[in-house]
């Protein structure tokens, strides 16, 4: 049984139809990369599966049950944390703070929340910038921080909006880092990424669309070489 599975998703705002007819499965334990082009509806897609927007019909099953009709906080609570392609912090608070209020998701006092939060900073690499204020954070730091935040919800299943976006090829390489550590840690991956350096080396398997609709679901070097993927997204530096 897959943990995430979406069933003949359709998503519109008015005359607009931004998800038409999506399905794929996400299987524990791996990493599944979503790709298109700018407006094809991955953004949208996440919102859907947590319930940011409502589905206009079609169904999203997490293991095994169907969240569509849950609230967003439910969502989080059964085991679905999410990243924002925009970061925004709890700016004027400190790291660690930012943190632990995340981790009120699962325990009930101060004293544990905190704990949790020290352990998460210390595996994202930020336990340094632990009382710091979040908006001194640099890009990199920010981008972490939201992974972070997302982390001390407990998630089964992770949603990664672009984590990468505006890193330097250093932090890049850190990202992709981090990425795996956190797979390795149990947790599923779900990731929207521009930059093909991630998307292709860390996924294992990749779902394609364009104006909302599936062009492709298949591995990454099956992506490189599919002449749909590679015509509305790839370019022609990775046909071959």
């Amino acid at each position: 049984m897959a943990l995430l599975e979406l069933r003949n998703v359709f998503k519109s705002f008015g005359g607009l139809m931004a998800v038409n007819d999506v399905s794929f499965k996400v299987e524990k334990g791996e990493i599944f990369g979503l790709i298109g082009p700018n407006g094809s509806g991955k953004t949208t897609i996440f919102n859907c599966i947590c319930h940011f927007f409502p589905i206009n019909s079609g169904d999203i099953v997490f293991n095994g049950h169907s969240i569509k009709d849950l609230k967003t906080h439910q969502i989080c609570k059964v085991g679905i944390g999410r990243t924002f392609q925009v970061v925004k912090p709890l700016a004027r608070m400190s790291v660690r703070d930012n943190v632990t209020a995340s981790a009120f998701c699962r325990v009930n006092t101060i004293r544990e929340a905190q704990y949790e939060a020290d352990k998460i900073l210390e595996f994202c690499h930020l336990d340094m910038a632990s009382g710091k204020a979040a908006k001194s954070l640099p890009i990199a730091g920010r981008k972490r921080l939201e992974i972070a935040r997302a982390l001390a919800t407990r998630p089964t299943l992770l949603l990664l909006d672009e984590t990468a976006a505006g890193l330097n090829p250093t932090e890049v390489e850190e990202a992709i880092a981090l990425i795996k550590r956190i797979r390795d840690d149990g947790i599923t991956i779900l990731i929207v990424e521009h930059i093909m350096r991630v998307i292709m080396t860390i996924s294992d398997r990749i779902h394609a669309i364009n104006f909302g609709q599936t062009i492709a679901d298949c591995t990454p070097p099956e992506a490189a070489s599919n002449k749909a993927v590679i015509e509305a997204y790839l370019g022609e530096d990775y046909e071959g």
